[in-house]
């Protein structure tokens, strides 16, 4: 079912999702800095981690699973590492700090990586990977969830949808970036699917018999995600799960609560991990990107087939809607809108875009 869109401008959203976050009580700029988490994700045409996930953070905002007085502090450090504790305030601001510290790491060293434990949801990652293609360094971020996802011949879920996205900085182009979850399709796209009333592809989840199902009002209790291409996808996870759980010392599968499901009052314990690769330490800067330039040009020059305008590298639609919505406005689909809505109506935020439910 296609969705109606109403169409923001960029300052207007992000000033929105500040307010609500200052009304919750989080200082100046974490909730500035988270605003611009979510917004540029919605720039980027992800609307599945953008602002329609704010009401979540309010949610548990308010009922103190999220400290909104939360200092994210680095728990201890090596010339080319550091473990931060996130104080389990917002994934946001404790994943900023730790890419940051990451490209710190990376500026003496080459190599720098930053692990978080007891943060929060982090939206989307590919954020974070592009703070370190911004630093002209390749960046690698990843986080761990509440078990969603099954794996081949299991009845019930064994790892989170265990987000990967990696950036690496060009020349002329925009820098390359991917964002993946290592299950077939992230969860919120079920639950989209769910508001619709629709079903989904039975290559997205199996029951609890370990069934393929089409049904997505099973999921998550009764029905749970299937990794991307099979074991591919599931060896991916379970690397995520070590750097960003393990190795950190947050909580790993069932020691995580789900975010959006559980007890709003409790912590989650989410853990991620973020990596920068400081190229001018390695290699000419300016000769790498320019091979990455030459790559994106071999790309796009490569012959295409029957019906096909155009070849794309990783990140580039995201750009092309990046600079449309910077230009002209984002435009928000319905299911975003409605809880954007909710949200100015129990916050009392003024917001006109929004129009009236």
């Amino acid at each position: 079912m296609e969705q109606t869109a109403t169409k923001v401008s960029v300052t207007e959203l992000e000033d929105f999702c500040h307010a609500a976050l200052r009304k919750c009580g989080v200082e100046e700029a974490g909730a500035r800095l988270s605003a611009n988490v979510l917004v540029t994700t919605d720039a980027f045409g992800v609307f599945t981690h953008g602002t329609k996930l704010l009401r979540g953070y309010v949610r548990r905002l308010q009922a103190g699973g999220i400290r909104a007085d939360a200092v994210p502090r680095v728990e201890r450090e090596g010339p080319a590492w550091a473990i931060l504790d996130g104080q389990s305030g917002l994934g946001m601001v404790t994943s900023v700090l730790a890419m940051n510290k990451a490209i710190e790491k990376a500026k003496t060293a080459g190599v720098g990586y930053a692990g978080a434990r007891n943060s929060c949801h982090f939206g989307a990652a590919g954020y974070y990977a592009l703070m370190a293609a911004r630093a002209d360094m390749i960046g690698l971020a990843m986080a761990n969830d509440y078990p969603s996802m099954a794996v081949l011949g299991a009845r019930k879920a064994v790892l989170g949808t265990n987000p990967f996205a990696y950036a690496v900085p060009a020349g002329r182009e925009p820098p390359i970036f991917l964002d993946i979850a290592s299950s077939t399709v992230a969860g919120g796209k079920v639950r989209i699917a769910q508001m619709h009333r629709e079903t989904v592809p039975d290559t997205w989840m199996v029951d609890t018999n370990g069934v393929p199902t089409t049904n997505p009002f099973l999921y998550p209790h009764a029905a749970f995600l299937l990794p991307f291409a099979g074991h591919k996808g599931y060896g991916l996870a379970m690397m995520i799960e070590h750097l960003a759980g393990i190795l950190t010392g947050t909580g790993a599968m069932y020691d995580l609560v789900n975010w959006v499901d559980h007890d709003p009052s409790l912590a989650t314990h989410h853990g991620g991990a973020f990596l920068a690769f400081n190229v001018a330490a390695i290699t000419s800067l300016d000769a790498f990107k320019d091979r990455v330039d030459q790559l994106i040009r071999d790309i796009h020059e490569t012959p295409k087939a029957d019906g096909v305008d155009r070849l794309y590298v990783p990140g580039e639609m995201e750009w092309d809607r990046h600079r449309r919505a910077v230009a002209q406005g984002i435009d928000l689909p319905e299911d975003v809108v409605a809880s954007l809505r909710e949200l100015a109506e129990l916050l009392d935020i003024a917001a006109p875009w929004l129009g009236k439910g």
